[in-house]
């Protein structure tokens, strides 16, 4: 079979429409890429899930398992998929982008955390997004792994006596793992992770956040090594803080410039400097303020660039404090808005997708709030492409204008995915010569399911039979 009816076969597997009984055929469908199609679709049939579960190629079960559009009571089933390969996409969980996938119903975990295989429970404590009273319960476990995970990923749901064993394990690491969750509030344990870490990679984050005793903060600072974590210490001595402020170092600088406890003037005083490009991540100090109005006010008031691109990452931020940051000279204080804000301005959103140059401005037709309406007239003869894209967006396109769009090169594999498109039309596309066009046709909703078999039959995909659940390849 070609690349044009594989095409052609996968935009069919997309397409919201299709119908069970095509989608079972295209299950059976001998090209890999093809198949795989149909369990990564963000909806399916009940009987299409039940042919998936007993399709004898186990990638197909690991998509579905991948799957985080899938009822996860649905996914849970793969538990008992014969394939440890299965089991592993399952401990590992859904790949979602910025978004929460349901977890999986707790008899499932328990289940693969007693799993045969080693690297299935691995995955399961150490990347899986496992609920944390799952990984609660590993507390007690005997393997010193498990009792690790329930210190680094579920401390806030242990009872304190079970967090003074853990304190106390017989195991190095796992009281290493403990005394980390409680260095914030106790400067011995502090002390004693900083010499037992050394050189890990791990000692960063205990100099950021651990209380520290005057004595290890004068030593820290006079050694000179990772200054920029000490400095954004909250228990740092304020003379060692002003000692940083003219730090050589200008990553020393800029963490000293967004310490909570300084006023504008004396962040001004420090030389520091926020690069447009430089990815600097949310300030905690800002982010657990992240409902609190009128803090969110001053840090979208600040001219220090830190503490305006942490504060449109809040939900909590007002309105006002939303149109200030829609205005802001900082690309990525606007882009973050756009991003994160549950109600970010329509026009920054359009503005950002039309003119951006970031990758990330393509994603933001998917935010809540993105305009329609009144796009066309807007967009419709647009010099760019990507404006007049944005036309086919609006509600009231004029069939005129949505049938020249899709005759038009730039725009035409877009419109072909129209529903409003006419059949006839999509059935032009279809036959066109363009990949692109004719795998959008087959991608239309509105394409007739009729036509979609004939397309099956056409490709030399076989019927299958109305009971057989099990699926050849």
């Amino acid at each position: 079979m070609g690349d044009r009816w594989t095409g052609l076969l996968h935009a069919l597997a997309y397409n919201k429409a299709t119908p069970v009984d095509v989608l079972l055929r295209l299950l059976g469908h001998e090209d890999e890429w093809v198949r795989l199609q149909v369990p990564r679709r963000a909806a399916l049939p009940q009987e299409v899930i039940e042919a998936v579960l007993v399709h004898p190629d186990r990638r197909v079960r690991i998509a579905l398992a991948e799957n985080g559009d899938v009822d996860p009571d649905q996914r849970a089933r793969l538990v008992d998929d014969p394939a440890p390969a299965v089991h592993l996409a399952l401990a590992h969980g859904p790949m979602a982008y910025r978004r929460r996938v349901a977890p999986l119903p707790d008899w499932a975990y328990e289940r693969l955390l007693n799993h045969p295989r080693g690297l299935v429970r691995s995955e399961l404590i150490s990347w899986s997004p496992t609920p944390a009273h799952v990984l609660a319960g590993l507390a007690d476990h005997e393997d010193p792994v498990f009792r690790r995970a329930a210190c680094r990923r579920a401390w806030h749901e242990l009872a304190n006596d079970v967090r003074e064993r853990l304190l106390h394990d017989d195991d190095p690491e796992v009281r290493q793992e403990a005394a980390a969750q409680v260095c914030h509030e106790d400067e011995e344990r502090t002390t004693w992770l900083v010499g037992e870490l050394g050189d890990d990679w791990r000692v960063s984050g205990i100099l950021a956040k651990g209380r520290l005793t005057r004595e290890l903060a004068e030593h820290l600072v006079a050694e000179g090594t990772r200054l920029a974590a000490i400095a954004t210490n909250p228990s740092l001595p304020p003379d060692l803080v002003a000692r940083l402020a003219v730090d050589p170092d200008p990553r020393v600088r800029l963490q000293v410039s967004a310490r909570p406890e300084l006023s504008e003037s004396e962040r001004a005083a420090i030389d520091y400097t926020v690069g447009a490009e430089d990815r600097l991540s949310t300030l905690d100090w800002v982010w657990e303020r992240r409902e609190d109005a009128e803090f969110l006010r001053r840090c979208a008031r600040s001219p220090h660039t830190w503490l305006r691109r942490s504060a449109a990452v809040c939900p909590g931020l007002p309105a006002d404090a939303v149109e200030l940051l829609a205005r802001d000279d900082d690309f990525a204080v606007r882009l973050l808005l756009a991003e994160f804000h549950p109600a970010p301005p329509p026009e920054l959103l359009l503005d950002l997708y039309l003119n951006g140059t970031h990758r990330a401005v393509g994603m933001l037709v998917t935010r809540p709030g993105f305009p329609a309406a009144g796009l066309a007239a807007r967009l419709g003869d647009s010099p760019d492409p990507r404006g007049r894209r944005l036309a086919l967006r609006d509600p009231g396109l004029e069939p005129e204008l949505l049938d020249r769009l899709s005759r038009a090169p730039e725009t035409r594999a877009d419109a072909g995915r129209d529903p409003r498109l006419p059949v006839a039309r999509i059935r032009e596309l279809l036959a066109d010569p363009d990949r692109d066009a004719a795998a959008a046709a087959a991608a239309n909703p509105a394409l007739p399911a009729e036509d979609m078999r004939r397309m099956l039959d056409r490709a030399g995909v076989p019927e299958i039979p109305v009971n057989d659940r099990t699926i050849g390849c």
